[in-house]
């Protein structure tokens, strides 16, 4: 599967945006997925994840109450809705997939927020 992340963009402290990642073929429905964040200087880390179903939902302490992920199988992309945003959320997203370990990964989009 190819998985291509948009939608990034350079935003104030307090406000929102939401990325998206389409991915290719027919499997989507199939797959978990998740959003990660790389900050310069620092290790990619764990933003949130949705089961195939979208059932199951779990964020990063960092994220809950601020990001929604959510997912269209019809569409073949996941959504992260991120609200209230920080200048410590300035990083490049990216989203991956995978039947149990984050097997996929695509290319990231960058988000910058202002302070």
């Amino acid at each position: 599967v190819q998985l291509q992340a948009s939608g990034g963009g350079l935003v104030q402290a307090g406000g929102y945006l939401r990325v998206s990642c389409a991915a290719s073929g027919r499997a989507f429905s199939t797959y978990r997925m998740g959003w990660f964040r790389q900050a310069p200087g620092k290790e990619r880390g764990f933003v949130a994840a949705i089961s195939r179903s979208g059932a199951y939902i779990n964020y990063a302490e960092s994220v809950k109450g601020r990001f929604t992920i959510s997912r269209d199988n019809a569409k073949n992309t996941v959504y992260l809705q991120m609200n209230s945003l920080k200048p410590e959320d300035t990083a490049v997203y990216c989203c991956a997939a995978g039947a149990q370990r984050f097997d996929y990964w695509g290319q990231g989009t960058q988000v910058t927020v202002s302070s």
